[in-house]
């Protein structure tokens, strides 16, 4: 009897030693793959902050007549891009001059920034931001940082007012692609 508890012995050592070994190799392939995963997704980020990608289409949208459009009035344009623009209309030469176009969302903290006819201005009501008709920083903290609003690209055809922002991604439709302000 002595040797069929040996035999019983052996066997269940020669199962269990490869059991143990898998065992003991599996926490470390574990470990190295959520480190590799890890420092890859790190690596990942760090490229795209390094190495942006492509400029964003972009082309003519557009946006308003210019007869409805009256001197010193102002309107929001969201693009299909989902970029809110605030344009005003400056002088009545018939041009594109006569309008500027800028990025209603504050360089500072991203706050939406409205016309002030009155103070000809821009205003930033989050941190008492302000920039000139030009889009040019004149006080609070965007003047601090020397932090100017983007400023959009416009054309009159016919009559008709253009302007050219990105055209990439689509505004969810129950949105307004724009309104008055």
């Amino acid at each position: 009897m002595g040797g069929i508890k040996e035999t019983q012995d052996v066997e269940e050592q020669n199962v269990t030693e490869p059991r143990r070994s898998f065992l003991q190799r599996w926490p470390a392939a574990l470990m190295s793959f959520g480190l590799t995963a890890g420092y890859g997704m790190f690596a990942t980020l760090i490229g795209r902050f390094l190495f942006p990608s492509r400029r964003r289409l972009s082309g003519p949208q557009y946006v308003n007549d210019l007869r409805s459009f009256r001197l010193g009035a102002s309107m929001t344009y969201v693009s299909p891009a989902g970029e809110k623009v605030v344009l005003t209309r400056v002088s009545e030469t018939g041009g594109s001059e006569d309008f500027i176009a800028l990025s209603s969302v504050c360089p500072h903290l991203g706050c939406q920034v409205h016309w002030e006819g009155q103070n000809d201005r821009f205003f930033c009501p989050c941190h008492n931001g302000a920039f000139d008709s030009e889009g040019s920083p004149i006080a609070g903290p965007p003047k601090d940082a020397n932090q100017s609003l983007p400023r959009y690209e416009l054309h009159v055809e016919n009559g008709l007012l253009f302007i050219d922002a990105a055209t990439e991604a689509l505004v969810d439709a129950s949105q307004n692609t724009s309104h008055r302000t």
